[in-house]
């Protein structure tokens, strides 16, 4: 890897600009949707079920160690 960094200016995100619809929209449908409002749709499954392995790996390794005191004493 090199150690040569990017301008900060010339930095991309990698979360998308924009939210909503991409082409414009005419003056007869904008009185229309600016009564709704839409929120993004996110999908935490795979970080929930991320936080429950780390979880069942940390309950096993503090019962590890709770079984190797009695052992060591």
């Amino acid at each position: 890897m090199s150690k040569v960094r990017k301008a900060r200016k010339l930095r991309t995100p990698n979360v998308p600009l924009a939210v909503g619809p991409t082409k414009p929209v005419s003056e007869d449908s904008a009185s229309a949707v600016r009564g709704q409002v839409t929120e993004p749709i996110f999908d935490y499954t795979h970080t929930k079920r991320d936080l429950a392995r780390i979880g069942m790996l940390a309950g096993i390794f503090i019962v590890t160690l709770i079984i190797l005191s009695f052992f060591i004493r």
